[in-house]
This record gives C-alpha cells, structure tokens and sequence, in this order.
C-alpha cells in the first residue's frame, strides 16, 4: 500500500463517522488487502520456524551424538 493510501486509512479510521460510503469502502477493502496479506505472510514465517526448528533438532541430535561418543 502506498504511504498516501495508508495516510487515507488512518484519516478514515480516526474520522470513520464523518466519512461517505465511498471512503468507507475504500478503507475496509484497504485494511482486507493487508489483513490476507499479514495472514500469508505469519502462515509463511510459521512453516519456515516449523522447518528451522525440525534441522536445528536434527543437528543437535548429532552434536550430541557426536559429544557422547556414540559411532554410527
């Protein structure tokens, strides 16, 4: 969103019962396009630490494998 839209919004949500219809709208479409873009976005960010943690386990298995003396 540019800077000018995400002024626009915070000028409508501070102001939202002296605004029309149209600015209403163009709000509540503006806060969904970054609502579903947050969400993609965590959705992303959560599968990539699932990941990080699943390989950091994996080594730390080994480093400690390694540390015990234990041979494959």
């Amino acid at each position: 969103m540019e800077n000018v839209d995400i002024l626009k919004v915070m000028d409508i949500v501070k102001n939202y019962k002296n605004k029309s219809n149209h600015d209403l709208v163009f709000a509540m479409e503006s806060i969904q396009t970054d609502f579903n873009v947050t969400k993609e976005n965590i959705i992303k960010l959560t599968h990539h630490l699932d990941k990080l943690e699943i390989t950091y386990d994996l080594i730390l298995k080994e480093y400690q494998r390694r540390k015990n003396g234990i041979k494959n």
